[in-house]
Formats: C-alpha cells, structure tokens, sequence
C-alpha cells in the first residue's frame, strides 16, 4: 500500500484575469509538496458566470518560457490563441497541452458561446516542468478532444480513467509528453471502491474534484482537497463515500533539477531567468495574429 503523507486544502483564492477564480493547490514558488515533474496547479472549483454580451471573461495576451501549460475544461469553455499558431476553443472534456519551450505569448478568454449564454464554469490549470534539455524546445499545442481522450473502465464496475496523459495496462493517454508521467480522471461510482497503481519510481498527488473519498481505509478527503503520497511503491485504495467520487491524479517521474521560477519563466538558474526576461521584451517569442 502506498500511504498518505499529508492533505492539503487550498488556503486562498484569487482571481487570474476575470474569468478564472482559482484555488492554488501547489506551487514551486512555495512548499514543496512532493509534486515533481508538476510545478503548480490551480483550480477553478464550479463557479457561476452570469451572460455576457461584451468583451468575454478572461486573460490577456502573457508570455511563458521553460515548461508547459495544461487546461483542462470540465465546465464551460475557454478560446487560446498564441503566438506559434495554436487556437481553438476549450470545450467540455477537452484538454489544451501547450508547450511554451522556448518562448510563448497566449492568450485564453471564455469562449463567443459560453459567454453570451453563461453558465457553470470548471477548469484546472497545471503546469508541468520541462528538463533542462528541453526547455528551449519549439513552442507547441496539443488540443486534446474529449473523444480522443481514452476511457477504460476500472474492475468491479467501480469506476473508470481517463487518460490525458500516460499509460494504463498498455493503454495509452492523449497527451505527448516529454518525460514520464500519468494525468488520469479518475471516477469512482457512488459506494465503489477503486484500487489504483502507479509505477514506484513516479512521485504520486491526487486532487479531488468532486465528492467524499475515503483512501486506503483510513483518511477522509472532501472536493477541493489536494492528498500527497509517499514515495515508493503499492496500490491506493479509493473509496466514494456517499456519491460519486471525481478525482485527478497526478504521477510522474521527478526531474530533480533545480527549479528557478519568476512569474511566467520556469528556468534552471538564475542567469537563464534574466535571459529569458530579455528575449520576452527583445520580441523573440513572437506576437499573436
């Protein structure tokens, strides 16, 4: 059994732009919570946007360098345009998986249509580290569809994954990746219990989004709560307690280099952070058309 080492809920809110009320749940710029090759992860709980007729909730046009950025859209939608070319809209179940690599401007705003008729808003934001080899690799987008994404079933009718990144029982995520990692939905039916298994060289955080899970018999997590595991190997018992339990689990590989963060810049040093603030206002990251 891989057990827990500690529970974490997120102590703040703050908005991103004004269409994203998120709850930070880690962060490199803050304790370390065992979270490597993740770096940050915010999370926009379920939120209620009036219509609007205007210009659509949102962020303006900002610059990233060295890692990658992960939306994922469980209500509502969101339209990404940067600056290598990548765009589109964020619906439902989709995922975008951006990296910024060398250098990246983009900009995410609620989508025409959920703007003008309004409604349930839920997404989180993640950002995934790059190693030291790949982060002056080319700007990229990935825009994960939700019927590319693969569901498998878990045993016992308990639930199922969704695979956005990763592999499970030879089953293959969405997402192309630079290091080894799972980012998986995890659903367990309304008094199911799911038994869950990552490799022991992958650091383990699982968020719950939805519901009441009670872990390996023992630990009580409610939504909005971030669990932490040791290292090393086992299974994860996850039980849904009362109803359905929605969870995303997060597993990798850690890069174990050192992690210089300023602002949008994750880097390796700090002469790297300095070069990278000079190539962002040198206009080397291109602009947005």
């Amino acid at each position: 059994m891989r057990n827990v080492r500690q529970i974490y809920r997120a102590d703040s809110q703050h908005w991103v732009g004004d269409g994203f009320l998120v709850q930070p749940l880690f962060s490199h710029m803050g304790e370390d919570r065992g979270t490597d090759p993740f770096l940050m992860l915010d999370y926009a709980a379920p939120y209620r946007f009036a219509p609007n007729c205007g210009q659509p909730h949102g962020v303006g046009q900002h610059p990233h360098k060295g890692f990658e950025t992960v939306t994922i859209a469980y209500q509502g939608e969101v339209a990404h345009r940067d600056s290598a070319g990548g765009g589109g809209v964020i619906k439902e179940g989709d995922v975008q998986w951006m990296t910024a690599g060398a250098g990246i401007i983009h900009e995410e705003f609620h989508s025409e249509a959920f703007s003008k008729t309004g409604g349930m808003f839920e997404i989180v934001q993640l950002w995934v580290n790059l190693p030291a080899k790949d982060k002056n690799a080319p700007a990229r987008y990935q825009h994960l569809v939700k019927e590319n994404i693969p569901v498998v079933p878990l045993p016992n009718q308990a639930g199922h994954l969704r695979l956005i990144a990763g592999e499970h029982e030879g089953i293959k995520g969405a997402a192309d990746t630079f290091t080894e990692m799972n980012v998986w939905d995890v659903v367990v039916n309304a008094g199911s219990e799911a038994v869950i298994a990552v490799p022991e060289t992958h650091s383990l955080s699982m968020v719950v989004l939805r519901g009441n899970a009670v872990f390996n018999g023992k630990e009580r997590v409610g939504s909005g709560q971030l669990v932490g595991f040791e290292q090393g190997g086992g299974e994860v018992r996850i039980k849904a307690e009362g109803g359905e339990v929605k969870i995303l689990l997060l597993s990798g590989v850690p890069i174990a280099e050192p992690v210089v963060g300023y602002g949008p810049f994750v880097m390796n040093t700090e002469e790297e952070i300095r070069q990278a603030v000079k190539d962002f206002k040198s206009g080397c990251f291109g602009s947005i058309h």
